[in-house]
């Protein structure tokens, strides 16, 4: 899970969102309010207010300006940004709320736009020059964080880099959309905005920016008594970095940037650094309690450094050694592991109850923060919140599986603590306690039937964490209670539907705000064929929602099939708005889809997938024709789009369904399967090669795709998407090799633990896959474990039953991480009939009879 999760739970308590609205937000900062004078228009676009001239065009790109502040500050500067900029023309954008620029600083804040205020947009370089020499002196002494992907003004609050202004698109070498500027060549390429200034080649830097970039440069890490060996960790506080000391002693370094950082309280790294110092020296002595080694500057950044702890971070100990996702596990092992947590948590308990004797609380639990050394001795690590043994003030951080409720404070909340990490040591799955901590009965109740925990061992922190005078009942996915349990997930996902809202329907990833509300995969289009699929009615208003938007969508509004527009054709055609679906199409078909990448979840594969679906189904030759030339340019890039190294992600091509060559494969069998041409089959095998270079064998025989630093079973990027794939080449010609892999592939979906519930990346997909291989599903045991298992997650909402998203920290209702692929993935394993599908690569590919409009279940819109 990225950084960006944590920023988007700020908003709302049950799902993920962003700063958008005023309900979210909080009260806008006071400049929001003023007039504009004539001539100029006010514009809302996410948590930006963007003041703009009708009759002044900006260029499409250039060096543009950005201001931080403070918190305290950021009225101050916003007040001198207007007074500056709207008599002399110029046009800016700045944050709503203080709410939504304390997301840009928090700790956990994207460190690529951290700290931006306010973006002002000169005309060219020589405006860019006077507005920084101008505003710059009129800004003199204001403090703000360091914007890190730019390069500062002296020592204000200005920063500056060069970048697009206007909204442009393109994709990368992955075949990811991202933002995009003009290259010398007049060639669309990528925007970057990572942490680190960057001027494009074809760039020439100002020469009134050379002073500047100079004294950039001047700070030398030389000038400290440390040799930096590498960066352990990033936050948006700083990093932490592995260094050696003048006696060749390994150290840790942990940096603190000043206005970063921002914990509840509003305290930034730096102080955060200092107090952690304090805190070590008040504590130097206790064994699991690492040494500090003093502080010091470097420029305006302070550092921590503090002993070097050899071993492994509890959460990737549990990972190495838990027997739950080995369905050959044995009794042996299983007691193996439950005496080694066991062992661990009373290590931590001893470790906490000595730091309680020294008169202070540890504040920050979890399984991150805790090092198993060698020998097996816990360490504790981060000790920056650490405070007063009796505080009446919560810590102003926390994980949110750990963190105790506000009524607990100081020693208490640390046992409070303590409890979860009994549970976590065994299902570590705790960040759903801090949606419902009635939960952690059912999670003890799952412990104690697959752990040998000593009797009694669980009690005392269940009865913490949930305590016995509050009503619960554990939730049920019982496959022989299928009606009930789909009419309770639909009763929650129509209570969470915003159909008031434009930028999204239902609530689910963070990524609906990136690529929009409409698509498949998170957006309204993925929720309303669930429900469709699964049984579960009609929903008249929902679906004149997604009508509206689709064939009328906003600017930069997203094509693919899993991320835009050709996902919400796919539905709308689905449930009978079948003039509707073509309108979609035509949209997509006047941008430029054919510089999209091959993938399928937003490129030319779901597009030349629904334009053949289509095309059959609407008797439309010119979709067939247009659909056969996606395939065609798929399979003249597939070699440049799947070369590199044999690991999955990061800097080399994705493997799997949605972003490798197995989904790719899909829509060249599906173009084999129009025209016979066996040419599309050596294509699609081809595809799959390149995905099969992409995976590893493990030691228990299964065939998972390789990350380099894990392997991944699921389905957007892993073992059972690429087998799906393998099957469906199967069914069309033999092979011997691919048979074999298959199999191997096919063991992935043993595991009777999965952290995620999500059809695209958890237990969901794993039950979708095993339900399409499954001659009678509703009666195979594999599949009905894995259903049943699926109410591990569940939790409840609103009269209904609903599922975490990714990170377990809010619920989510989209079909790629959330209730609805749940729904989905149940439907196929459970319902009699044609298997509800993943659209377009399931049954759903054939062309279906819509069910009527009219609602066909008692739940209420």
């Amino acid at each position: 899970m990225d950084d960006r999760y944590a920023a988007f739970t700020m908003a709302d308590p049950a799902f993920y969102d962003a700063m958008y609205s005023a309900e979210t937000a909080g009260r806008s900062f006071d400049v929001a309010e003023r007039e504009l004078p004539k001539g100029w228009r006010r514009s809302e676009s996410d948590d930006w207010l963007t003041m703009r001239r009708d009759d002044t065009a900006l260029p499409q790109q250039g060096w543009k300006i950005h201001a931080s502040a403070t918190m305290d500050g950021a009225e101050r500067v916003l007040a001198a940004v207007w007074d500056y900029c709207v008599p002399r023309g110029v046009q800016f954008k700045f944050l709503r709320s203080s709410s939504a620029l304390l997301v840009r600083v928090s700790k956990y804040a994207p460190r690529g736009y951290s700290g931006k205020l306010v973006t002002i947009y000169p005309g060219s370089d020589e405006e860019c020059e006077r507005i920084l020499t101008e505003l710059g002196a009129i800004l003199d002494g204001e403090e703000g964080p360091y914007i890190l992907s730019d390069l500062r003004w002296g020592k204000g609050p200005l920063h500056v880099r060069y970048g697009a202004f206007a909204n442009r698109y393109t994709t990368d070498a992955r075949g990811a959309v991202v933002p995009a500027l003009l290259d010398g060549e007049g060639r669309l390429v990528a925007d970057r905005r990572d942490p680190v200034f960057h001027i494009p080649d074809w760039v020439e830097l100002p020469a009134f920016l050379a002073p500047h970039l100079e004294a950039r440069s001047a700070v030398k890490v030389d000038e400290i008594p440390y040799t930096i060996e590498r960066v352990l960790h990033f936050s948006n506080g700083g990093g932490i970095y592995l260094a050696r000391d003048r006696d060749g002693r390994q150290a840790v370094l942990k940096e603190g940037r000043p206005h970063a950082g921002l914990d509840a309280w509003g305290a930034d790294a730096v102080a955060r650094v200092e107090h952690e110092h304090q805190v070590l020296e008040r504590l130097a002595g206790i064994p699991g309690v690492p040494e500090s080694r003093g502080v010091f500057w470097l420029g305006e950044h302070r550092f921590l450094a503090m002993e070097y702890v050899e071993g492994e971070v509890l959460s990737k100990a549990v990972v190495t050694r838990y027997p739950l996702v080995d369905a050959d596990a044995t009794a042996e092992e299983y007691a193996r592991f439950t005496a080694w947590a066991v062992d661990v948590h009373d290590q931590i308990a001893a470790v906490v109850a000595q730091i309680h004797e020294r008169g202070l609380s540890y504040g920050d639990l979890h399984l991150f923060n805790v090092m198993v050394r060698p020998d097996g001795r816990a360490c504790l690590l981060d000790f920056e919140v650490a405070g007063e043994v009796d505080a009446e003030r919560r810590a102003g951080l926390g994980n949110q599986g750990f963190a105790a409720p506000r009524s607990l404070t100081g020693a208490a909340a640390d046992r409070y603590s303590l409890a979860c990490m009994k549970l976590a040591l065994f299902l570590p799955m705790t960040n759903l306690l801090g949606l419902h901590r009635l939960k952690a009965r059912h999670f003890a109740q799952i412990i104690r039937e697959r752990f040998p925990v000593p009797d009694g061992w669980l009690d005392d922190a269940v009865d913490l964490i949930a305590p016995p005078e509050y009503a619960y009942e554990a939730p049920s996915t019982e496959p022989d209670d299928w009606p009930a349990v789909r009419d309770a997930i639909t009763r929650a996902i129509v209570a969470s539907a915003t159909p008031e809202r434009d930028d999204r329907l239902f609530p689910g990833d963070v990524q609906q705000f990136e690529s929009g509300g409409l698509g498949l995969a998170f957006g309204a289009a993925g929720v309303l064929h669930a429900l469709d699929a699964s049984g579960a009615g009609r929903f008249e208003r929902f679906e004149d929602w997604l009508l509206q938007r689709a064939t009328s969508p906003a600017p930069g509004s997203r094509l693919g099939l899993y991320d835009g527009l050709c996902g919400a054709a796919f539905t709308l055609d689905r449930l009978g708005h079948h003039q509707a679906a073509l309108d979609t199409v035509d949209v997509v078909l006047s941008e430029d889809w054919k510089s999209l990448g091959g993938d399928l979840f937003g490129g030319l594969t779901g597009i030349g997938l629904n334009l053949l679906h289509l095309g059959a189904a609407r008797g439309e030759p010119d979709l067939t024709e247009t659909g056969l030339a996606c395939a065609g340019l798929v399979a003249d890039r597939l070699e440049a789009e799947t070369a590199g190294e044999p690991r999955s992600g990061g800097r080399e091509p994705w493997a799997g369904l949605m972003r490798g060559g197995a989904g790719r494969a899909t829509l060249l069998m599906r173009a084999f399967d129009t025209t016979g041409d066996t040419g599309y089959l050596d294509a699609a095998a081809t595809g799959l090669r390149a995905d099969l270079r992409r995976s590893v064998v493990r030691s228990n025989g299964s065939r998972e795709i390789d990350e380099g630093w894990r392997t991944m079973p699921y389905l957007e990027a892993g073992s059972v998407g690429l087998a799906t794939a393998l099957d469906a080449y199967l069914a069309r010609r033999p092979d011997t090799a691919f048979a074999e892999a298959s199999a191997q592939l096919a063991l992935a979906a043993r595991s009777p633990m999965y952290i995620l519930p999500g059809l695209f990346t958890g237990r969901a997909g794993i039950l979708l896959y095993l339900a399409g291989r499954s001659p009678d599903p509703a009666t195979d045991p594999a599949v009905r474990d894995q259903a049943r298992a699926l109410a591990w997650h569940a939790l409840p909402y609103a009269d209904g039953m609903a599922f975490p998203g990714t990170g377990l920290l809010r619920l989510s209702m989209d079909l790629a991480t959330g209730s609805a692929g749940v729904l989905l993935a149940l439907a196929a394993a459970l319902q009699a009939g044609p298997h509800a599908g993943l659209p377009l690569i399931g049954s759903s590919a054939a062309p279906q009879t819509p069910a009527p409009r009219a609602q066909v279940n008692p739940v209420s819109q």
